[in-house]
């Protein structure tokens, strides 16, 4: 089984490391790390870089997709950037699409996500709706073979419940335990429904501003 996470360049890295660390430890799995062009990749902050060895065009058909957020997303939707159509070509044979993050709105530019119910960062709920979702506030959505997931952190749920349907909840048990994915945050601030909404401002201000950067570069 071949497992394809789509990679860009200003990702957010723990979207796509988090079920990258989950997934390859089922034996068996190939997990393919892909881009518009091989090289080097960084992420959002310019201090981690990866080297992509696969392009889209050598990962045609891939059983499952994967496709983490970033704050240059919604840019790359809008203009329709090479992943957008990667995703759409290869949610054609998939066995399962997934999506971390806003990474939901490469696939609603893609067309994947139109009537169904999908999720992603809290703060792009309205962009998501646009694409003809109706934007949740759970943590992972599964409608058919679309998967989407919440913000960030919520790429590992995904991976696990993604896990499990593919090699059975004890696989996915194993899997959790060795990475000792067992959260116990200090806060319990981790949804707008549960922030205080001076600390749900402060990050939309945050978002808001950084978002605005990015489109203004580009």
């Amino acid at each position: 089984m071949q497992i394809a996470i789509g990679l860009y360049p200003e990702l957010t890295a723990l979207d796509a490391i988090g079920p990258y660390q989950v997934l390859t430890q089922v034996p068996g799995v190939d997990v393919v790390l892909c881009a518009e062009r091989a090289g080097r990749l960084s992420d959002d902050n310019g201090l981690l870089h990866l080297h992509v060895e696969h392009t889209f065009d050598e990962v045609a058909a891939p059983d499952v997709t994967l496709v983490p957020g970033g704050f240059v997303t919604r840019r790359l939707a809008r203009e329709r950037a090479p992943i957008v159509d990667w995703l759409a070509r290869t949610h054609a044979t998939t066995t399962f699409t997934t999506s971390v993050c806003t990474g939901a709105l490469l696939l609603g530019a893609a067309g994947i996500l139109d009537g169904l119910d999908a999720t992603t960062h809290w703060s792009a709920y309205d962009e998501l709706a646009r694409y003809g979702a109706r934007p949740t506030e759970q943590r992972v959505v599964r409608q058919g073979k679309v998967w989407t997931a919440a913000g960030v952190s919520a790429g590992i749920d995904l991976a696990l419940a993604l896990a499990a349907e593919l090699w059975g909840d004890e696989v996915a048990q194993a899997v959790q335990l060795g990475i000792e994915y067992d959260p116990q945050p200090p806060f319990d601030s981790g949804a707008p429904s549960k922030a205080a909404p001076e600390i749900v401002e402060l990050v939309r201000a945050v978002s808001a501003e950084r978002e605005a950067a990015i489109l203004a570069e580009g």
